[in-house]
């Protein structure tokens, strides 16, 4: 019986020295030779692999110990895939946790106002924390792909900035940009003031799009999209520069001529009556809720003053004279 003793007491110790071995290296930090420190997990890995995967990158010394210590707390059918950063040197329980609860990597790309859906596959497609699965895509196939309705892709995204996992497809980023315009233009249409001069909201996006890209100031924005409003219910043509831009596309040099303006495309509201085809620009939500909620007034006229904000008219003859004021100030007689 002591012999049996002495077996059971030198077992015991040695789980309590295994156990404490362990311990001490759960809470070890793991040396890296540098950081920050990435490495990858691939979609299916186990625990195994996966501390094949990060040996490989360079963080691990023993695979097999954190094998063990994973299948001890129950991790080994957690593993989540994904791109990884190391800031600092950290534990095995905490390398655990993360790779368990995929805590991956993440970056963020942020989807200006104004810029057309041209501009924004320029920005991902240059964006190297992305995965491109968009660029070799036509619009209609990439609207298709993130499950749109429309064929069209202009103006339908929303502008905001998206975090994201290193390494996730610029597809998904599309899709989630989509569904929150979706919602933001469903939000506000249905809160829109009484009478206004839209069919659908897609007419309303349009227009939208149009005072984003006319506004200078935050505190025009209202007024801005009052005038286009009541320009629409009195049958007038917008008249917006803007959108003839939009019309010449690539041909554009920076430099707006009189010919421009009489040269009609579907986009030219020079020449044509009533909102373009589809939106000019990805617009953001003030400038949807200004087009849903335009300011009181008869303004049918406004013209830049120099300083970012715009002066607004009621009649052409108040209009002329602003431009006049504005834009045709008297030059200086040379000395």
């Amino acid at each position: 019986m002591s012999v049996i003793k002495e077996l059971l007491l030198w077992l015991l110790f040695f789980v309590l020295i295994v156990a404490g071995l362990f311990a001490y290296y759960a809470r070890t930090p793991i040396p890296l030779e540098h950081t920050p420190f990435v490495f990858a997990l691939k979609q299916g890995s186990s625990l195994k692999s996966a501390a094949h995967q990060i040996q490989q990158a360079g963080g691990l010394q023993n695979e097999w110990l954190f094998v063990l210590l994973g299948r001890g707390l129950g991790k080994a059918k957690q593993i989540k895939p994904g791109n990884y950063q190391l800031e600092r040197e950290v534990t095995p329980l905490k390398l655990l946790k993360m790779i368990s609860q995929g805590q991956v990597e993440q970056s963020s790309l942020t989807i200006i106002e104004g810029n057309t859906f041209k501009q924004l596959r320029a920005t991902l497609n240059a964006e190297p924390t992305l995965r491109h699965d968009s660029a070799a895509l036509s619009v209609a196939e990439i609207m298709k792909r993130i499950g749109a309705s429309e064929h069209t892709a202009e103006g339908l995204f929303f502008p905001d900035t998206y975090n994201y996992d290193k390494g996730s497809s610029d597809i998904l980023l599309l899709k989630r940009a989509y569904q929150l315009m979706q919602s933001n233009l469903a939000e506000t249409w249905k809160k829109r003031d009484a009478n206004l001069p839209f069919k659908t909201q897609y007419e309303a996006l349009i227009l939208a799009s149009i005072v984003e890209k006319e506004t200078g100031k935050p505190a025009d924005r209202t007024m801005i999209a009052s005038v286009f409003i009541n320009r629409l219910r009195k049958n007038m043509r917008l008249q917006t520069d803007p959108t003839v831009i939009y019309g010449i596309g690539d041909k554009f040099d920076g430099n707006l001529r009189k010919r421009d303006l009489l040269h009609d495309t579907p986009y030219n509201t020079y020449t044509r009556n009533g909102l373009t085809p589809t939106p000019i620009c990805l617009p953001s939500l003030a400038a949807l809720q200004a087009t849903m909620h335009p300011a009181p007034g008869r303004a049918l006229y406004f013209v830049a003053r120099g300083d970012g904000t715009s002066q607004f008219s009621s009649t052409l003859i108040d209009h002329n004279n602003a431009v006049n004021a504005y834009q045709l100030k008297p030059q200086k007689p040379k000395k």
